[in-house]
């Protein structure tokens, strides 16, 4: 399954049978490389709250799973973004920006690999955050990203959708030699990136957001890892 440039997608990010997030965005090329695209600034997003209004960031964990939730539409107010997602590996490279829309680093965002699915009027992909990140600036240096977030949810496997740490952080550690390396795509590549002017700003959800997620191998009915990946 290939998506046509242009096409807009949805990146959705999946909590077991839940969804955590929708982002529409705008497929730049798809292609050997990977699936390359560009979230704008503006565009309509979904994100999970609880039902009083907070996100899973503003409490402990313990706390999150004990609440009933709700996704909500927010506006993505940040920087317009490239999201890379390479046909193999469990991880995504995302090339933030600052306000002037220049190049400020890569975020290295691990996952369970993407799963495409093409229902006609609405396509996407779905991933399942692994919540440690890489953040690599310019210059190739970098360090750890929410290291206590992701400590601290491994403790509740009943809840946490994330299984085998060391899977996790052997994926990072491979991603840092290809960091250091300076080898792609963090060898300068789309880091001058300008977006079609001709496209349009996603300001609603396109039906069809909410369909069920992707079913992934090895993985129960709740949408956790059955054993080590």
């Amino acid at each position: 399954m290939s998506f046509a440039p242009g096409r807009t997608v949805l990146y959705r990010n999946v909590d077991g049978p839940r969804i955590a997030c929708v982002r529409p965005c705008r497929v730049v090329s798809d292609d050997e490389r990977g699936l390359l695209l560009w979230l704008a600034h503006g565009s309509d997003v979904i994100v999970e709250q609880t039902t009083d209004g907070r996100d899973i960031r503003d409490m402990p964990f313990a706390e999150w799973v004990r609440h009933d939730h709700k996704n909500v539409v927010e506006t993505w107010r940040g920087p317009g973004l490239l999201k890379f997602i390479p046909p193999a590996g469990d991880h995504s490279v995302w090339f933030f920006r600052d306000d002037r829309g220049n190049f400020k680093n890569w975020y290295v965002n691990l996952e369970y690999g993407a799963l495409r699915w093409d229902d006609d009027t609405v396509a996407g992909i779905d991933v399942i955050d692994q919540d440690l990140d890489i953040v690599v600036r310019p210059d190739r240096t970098w360090h750890w990203k929410d290291e206590d977030e992701f400590t601290e949810r491994l403790s509740f496997p009943d809840h946490y959708w994330v299984r085998d740490e060391a899977t996790v952080r052997a994926e990072g550690h491979r991603l840092v030699k290809i960091i250091e390396a300076g080898e792609f795509p963090f060898d300068g590549t789309w880091t001058d990136y300008q977006p079609d002017e001709s496209w349009l700003v996603p300001l609603t959800i396109p039906g069809g957001w909410d369909r069920p997620p992707v079913k992934r191998a090895n993985f129960g009915v709740l949408g956790f890892p059955t054993h080590a990946e």
